[in-house]
């Protein structure tokens, strides 16, 4: 599950970048597709956050 986490941050990160316009042509296709997640990278944050805390959760010690 933080492999998940890790994979959302580095999204949340890249919606970010995209929702500025920094990342060229690679951001316009991924607003095209995931403009609400280009207007507001916190939920991809969010999620990262919920899957870090289930991870937390579950994990065997």
């Amino acid at each position: 599950m933080y492999f998940v986490a890790v994979i959302l941050v580095i999204l949340s990160g890249l919606f970010y970048a995209a929702g500025h316009h920094e990342i060229g042509t690679l951001g316009v296709q991924m607003c095209r597709y995931g403009s609400t997640f280009c207007d507001n990278p916190f939920y991809v944050l969010v999620g990262a956050a919920l899957a870090a805390v289930w991870g937390a959760f579950v994990s065997i010690r």
